[in-house]
């Protein structure tokens, strides 16, 4: 039960209270939208199908993201895997915090879009007193943040439902789309870097499966998330659609459900959404929390980050990796501050990160799946890689060529960890052309930022 709250708790974050929104203002009719559901539908069933099917073919790789690259292809790409992992766990919070800090906004005004000094001051605060207890303990109160924020999210639904406020002449107009707008392929690709971050955090009960009390409890989780997310997801954008056009939706502020539900019952709508952010956002940032540190905590134990990160207080928790991750967090939070950046470049930024470690994941199924003998397998493995190479392309070559940026630092880490065991920093081919290829992208990346092609915060 606890590993599935975690699922559903890192998946139902910020993002379903701004995705209509968001859709709207990426110039995405519903009919595009609608059409990004089911490809999203069924990439994402895949993608979790593919950490059912390798914790059940691998139940001995526990930290699953780490693991099942560094057992594809080797310690180096599943450092790089690690990493990526971690680093857009970090850039999600830093995420979560601004919209978070934007929600109280609406109650108390000096904190105005979450962005300004005193948002920036109070989320550097809220970040570095979280998971002092351990991931058990932590996994336990998110439970309890999971089961309050879903309440709100049924009475929106309820609300728009019930109360007669869905009109079908309006689903209708946002439906087609403006005549003239940006062409199906192009709204079908503008919406999917949004549908993947709202699924970021499915492999929830993957990270921590080394904590789990039964492997097979994994898989199950994933999966009963997975379906309870994805068909909460559909009904709130598909009644969304049908209250406001979508000018109107583009033009809502952080977070745009806020503005949906007022213009269905009043100002009180807007406030209980504002509400059931900032309980979403709380457990949300508690749920990325766990999971970034417990996996550079699971890649220390098996030797691939420095001995550092597996360091642990009293009760259990990597103490190494908690203060580091808050320690990255509030360089971005200060970088925020003096760009005046909003949360959706964070999570653009996040959402390439961990394009990375899910492309090697399912990279490393197809590699498993077509050894089986099961002709349905090896059917999923192969979807599985090529809608890991969609997601990339979707994704866009500005936001994975900005990535490198932060890829490049985690090389330092890996050579302190092999020093530490006696080897050579690169031991194979493979390590040595990922890393050439890593410098070369890095000098791509910088060139390109250089002469304005690429703004990595805004």
């Amino acid at each position: 039960f606890r590993l599935t709250m975690m699922v559903i708790t890192a998946s139902i974050c910020g993002g379903i209270f701004a995705l209509a929104g968001d859709m709207a203002a990426g110039g995405a009719s519903t009919g595009a939208v609608l059409i990004s559901w089911a490809i999203c539908f069924v990439g994402v069933f895949s993608l979790m199908m593919c950490f059912n099917g390798l914790s059940q073919a691998r139940p001995d790789l526990t930290g699953g993201i780490y693991a099942y690259a560094a057992a594809g292809f080797g310690d180096f790409v599943g450092f790089n895997s690690a990493w990526g992992y971690w680093v857009s766990a970090c850039l999600s919070n830093v995420s979560f915090a601004i919209l978070l800090f934007s929600a109280l906004g609406y109650f108390f005004h000096p904190f105005e879009s979450g962005n300004n000094l005193l948002s920036c001051v109070c989320a550097s605060a809220f970040l570095w007193l979280l998971v002092s207890r351990g991931v058990k303990e932590a996994a336990g109160i998110n439970v309890i943040v999971t089961i309050a924020k879903l309440v709100p999210l049924s009475l929106f639904v309820l609300s728009i439902a019930l109360l007669g406020k869905f009109d079908p002449a309006i689903f209708m107009e946002n439906f087609w789309g403006e005549a003239g707008g940006p062409d199906l392929g192009t709204q079908i690709v503008s919406t999917m870097i949004a549908l993947v971050w709202v699924f970021t955090g499915i492999e929830g009960a993957v990270v921590i499966s080394g904590r789990a009390k039964y492997a097979r409890d994994v898989g199950r989780a994933t999966v009963i998330g997975f379906l309870s997310v994805l068909i909460l997801y559909i009904i709130i954008s598909f009644l969304s659609a049908g209250v406001m056009t979508n000018e109107e939706l583009a033009a809502l502020g952080n977070p745009p459900m806020a503005g949906i539900l007022e213009h269905v019952v009043g100002p009180w709508g807007a406030a209980l959404v504002n509400i059931a952010v900032i309980i979403s956002l709380l457990g949300a940032t508690l749920g990325h929390t766990i999971m970034c540190t417990e996996c550079p905590y699971e890649a220390a134990k098996s030797g691939a980050f420095c001995k550092a990160f597996t360091r642990t207080n009293k009760n259990g928790a990597p103490v190494f990796a908690i203060v580091l991750t808050s320690i990255i967090a509030q360089v971005f939070l200060v970088l925020l501050y003096f760009n005046e950046s909003t949360y959706q470049v964070f999570y653009f930024f996040a959402t390439g990160m961990i394009m990375v470690p899910y492309f090697l994941s399912a990279m490393y199924f197809c590699k498993v799946a077509l050894k089986q003998e099961n002709g349905l397998i090896k059917g999923i493995g192969i979807f599985n890689a090529v809608y890991a190479v969609w997601m990339v392309f979707a994704a866009g070559i500005s936001v994975m060529l900005a990535t490198v940026l932060l890829y490049v630092p985690g090389i330092f880490v890996y050579a302190k960890g092999q020093k530490e065991k006696g080897l050579k920093v690169f031991e194979t081919k493979v390590d040595k052309a990922v890393f050439v290829a890593l410098l070369a992208l890095l000098v791509i990346c910088i060139y390109f930022v250089g002469t304005g092609r690429i703004n990595p915060l805004g």
